[in-house]
């Protein structure tokens, strides 16, 4: 990668220019909770890309995709055509409809490991290690991985050192800069 002027760099949240006003992000970028929604630190730019968040405390949360011109102080997300995001309910939701939702008695409780996969079409989630079988699609552009909390639920991102295997052909995400 050096030879094309690539490097790796950590990958996680940014607190700082793309979160809610009122997101508190800690443990080196990796938790997230408060209120509001954040942007991860780098676009989606590999075929197909896997990520994680475990459930650490329930309350409303969202977790998928989103564009940069997203709103992170209006949630839920999903509301509109920068965001796709699985609620806490169980529903996917792109441009304020109901894409899909999570079978029945499926729905992540805390503890649980929600893995997210995304390839450029259509987003899928596994719920500790298990496909649900409930794509997603729609939406368009340079998307980035999006969470959102509020009413106590908190969630810690994995971006490596994944709890589950990702899926056959996903892996994690390659976050490139430019070396000047």
């Amino acid at each position: 990668l050096a030879s094309q002027g690539l490097s790796m760099v950590e990958f996680n949240f940014d607190a700082f220019n793309s979160a809610g006003t009122d997101v508190v992000i800690v443990k080196n970028g990796r938790r997230v909770c408060g209120t509001g929604g954040c942007l991860a630190n780098a676009p989606l730019h590999q075929n197909k890309s896997y990520f994680e968040f475990k459930i650490q405390s329930t309350g409303i949360w969202g977790i998928g995709v989103a564009t940069q011109k997203v709103n992170l102080n209006q949630i839920p997300l999903g509301c509109d055509v920068n965001s796709l995001v699985l609620r806490n309910d169980g529903a996917l939701y792109y441009n304020n409809d109901e894409k899909n939702r999570l079978p029945a008695n499926n729905l992540p409780q805390e503890g649980d490991i929600v893995g997210i996969t995304y390839d450029h079409v259509e987003l899928n989630v596994y719920l500790n290690g298990k496909n649900m079988h409930c794509p997603a699609s729609g939406i368009r552009g340079t998307v980035f991985p999006v969470v959102y909390v509020d009413d106590s639920a908190i969630l810690d991102c994995q971006f490596s050192e994944f709890y589950h295997t990702p899926p056959a052909g996903f892996e994690k995400i390659l976050f490139e800069q430019q070396i000047f």
